[in-house]
Formats: structure tokens, C-alpha cells, sequence
């Protein structure tokens, strides 16, 4: 859901299609100051990014964060692991869900939210194959009902 205060950054489409979505949850995230210049030109990458939870904390890997143009030595390693932050009780039980057969933490969107970088992670399930095509096909029908319908009230 999207409020008015939110500008998104960049989404992650492929972990849609990828797996089932089952829970959401909204993490801030620990960054240096050229990290978020670079986030505030929509410089950032989710793809094949993940989150894991070790040692009581959550960190965010694979996540890409292009260096800032105009910082210097001080730039950022783009592809550093991030620690995100959550409350020790949301930490826990997706440690035990994670634990659990199949189920990944998955982020799904990086936003500002009132200046404060946020990312969206899912607990996610992954689907196989069939449920990919499943997915294409309802959404080919889709497309051809709006395409139907259009053409109906056109002339």
C-alpha cells in the first residue's frame, strides 16, 4: 500500500513471479550517507538480493547500490551486506519461519518513507514451475478480456 509521504526507489517485479508472497513486513535499513545520495537518484538494484537472520540480527544481501558520483574515498562498497532493522520479536518469528521448509525473506520494494529508507520484505514461498505458467496464462486472459473489452466500447 501506497501512501502519499512514499516515493519509491525500486521494486523487485521478479520476486513476484518467482515466489508466493505470504506476509510483508517494513524494515529500516543501516546506511552510510553517500549510500543514500546515490538511493535518492533511484540508483538501486533488488534483483537476486535476499535477507537472511544470524545471530539474532537480519542483514540484506545482493543488494545493489551504485556508488555516488561525486563521493570520494569515502564512497561505498555497492554490494556490502546491510543490516536491517526490525524489533527483536519480528526478528524471532521469521527466524523460525525461515528455519522452516521453503520459506525465504525475500525484499520486495525499497521506498522513502517521511526521508527514512525502507524496504518491504516478504516471507516468501517459492513456486514451481507449473505455478509460473499458471500465473502466465491468468494473466494473458487478463490482458485479452481488457483488450475485448476495449475494443466492445470503441465502436
Amino acid at each position: 500500500m501506497i501512501t502519499m509521504s512514499e516515493k519509491i526507489i525500486c521494486n523487485n517485479k521478479k520476486a513476484y513471479h518467482d515466489f508466493f508472497i505470504e506476509e510483508k513486513y517494513e524494515a529500516g535499513m543501516v546506511l552510510t550517507g553517500t549510500e543514500v545520495k546515490s538511493l535518492r537518484l533511484g540508483k538501486a538494484n533488488l534483483n537476486d538480493s535476499f535477507a537472511l537472520v544470524k545471530g539474532g540480527e537480519a542483514f540484506l544481501n545482493n543488494l545493489h547500490i551504485s556508488p555516488y558520483a561525486f563521493g570520494n574515498r569515502e564512497n561505498h562498497d555497492p554490494d556490502r551486506m546491510r543490516k536491517l532493522l526490525l524489533h527483536k520479536k519480528e526478528i524471532v518469528k521469521l527466524f523460525a519461519k525461515v528455519r522452516e521448509q521453503g520459506y525465504s525473506l525475500v525484499p520486495l520494494r525499497l521506498y522513502f518513507k517521511n526521508g527514512k529508507v525502507k524496504v518491504e520484505m516478504g516471507l516468501a514461498k517459492g513456486k514451481k514451475l507449473y505455478d509460473k505458467r499458471e500465473d502466465l496464462k491468468k494473466k494473458d486472459q487478463k490482458r485479452e478480456m481488457a483488450q475485448m473489452f476495449k475494443d466492445k466500447h470503441k465502436g
